[in-house]
């Protein structure tokens, strides 16, 4: 059966500093599909960042790139199995150099954290509660 995959691209600073930050937090890199100024990070079997250099991003805009410590272009988020996968991976990243956003929301049936990675990017990491779901 077909799975649809989402390839974010996300513009950097620095393409090593994105490759360390991503592998500590226990992600992979392709090789296959990175280069000097782009990285394939494998964050599961259907959901790829490509962390590109802003040179090399720019060869698929003719917008402006935003500085996303100054501005925000998109929230991304990532689901957790729990609760403690929530702190885990928030509490991983901020120990790589990620810095924390936003307020820790608890909702009994939904957690969530956030961080922004080194460029400022900001990833929230949620958790829900599959019998709230089912409804």
């Amino acid at each position: 059966m077909y799975q649809q995959m989402i390839f974010v691209n996300l513009p950097v600073t620095d393409v090593d500093t994105s490759k360390k930050f991503f592998t500590e937090l226990g992600y992979s890199i392709n090789p296959q599909f990175t280069t000097d100024d782009c990285a394939c990070v494998v964050i599961s079997d259907t959901i790829i960042a490509m962390m590109l250099s802003k040179q090399r991003y720019a060869d698929f805009t003719k917008k402006q790139i935003a500085d996303s410590t100054k501005t925000s272009e998109v929230l991304l988020c990532l689901s957790a199995e729990s609760r403690e996968k929530v702190d885990e991976l928030v509490d991983g990243a901020l120990a790589a150099g990620g810095t924390a956003t936003g307020e820790t929301q608890d909702h009994g049936f939904m957690y969530g954290r956030a961080f922004d990675d080194p460029d400022g990017h900001t990833w929230e990491v949620m958790w829900m509660d599959p019998a709230a779901v089912q409804g």
